[in-house]
Formats: structure tokens, sequence, C-alpha cells
């Protein structure tokens, strides 16, 4: 299932197609992260984007972190 999601990020409008899971998983962010229905300004966007790097930062330490913990 095809999804669109709009954003409107200073002034300008972006529309991006996702699929799938993804799509409903992305929209859920994108709530929490963004007006969905007015402008965001480009601090917002990369605010969020130094918090979405952060998680994964911290996922990609916990995962090798377990890794770790089973093979020794």
């Amino acid at each position: 299932m095809d999804k669109k999601l709009s954003l409107k990020i200073g002034g300008s409008p972006f529309d991006i197609n996702v699929e799938g899971q993804f799509a409903i998983y992305l929209e859920k962010q994108m709530k929490k992260d963004f007006n969905i229905d007015g402008n965001n300004d480009i601090k917002q966007l990369l605010q969020s984007y130094v918090r979405k790097n952060q998680e994964l930062f911290s996922q990609e330490k916990e995962t090798k972190r377990i890794i770790n913990s089973i093979v020794l």
C-alpha cells in the first residue's frame, strides 16, 4: 500500500511516497516531530534529524553490547 506523506518546511511543501508498514510508522513519527498541518522551520528539521541519529547511535551501541554478551 503506497501512502503519500506531506510536510511543509521553510514554506515549501514536500511530498514523499512510502509503502507498507513503514508508511504507518513514519506517519506516526512525523506527527511526533513536526507540525503536519502547518509550516516547520529548518531548525525543527535539524533537531529531528539529530534526535533520530542519537536514537540510532544508542540502538547500535546496545545491539553491539548484546552481541558481545552472547558471543563471549
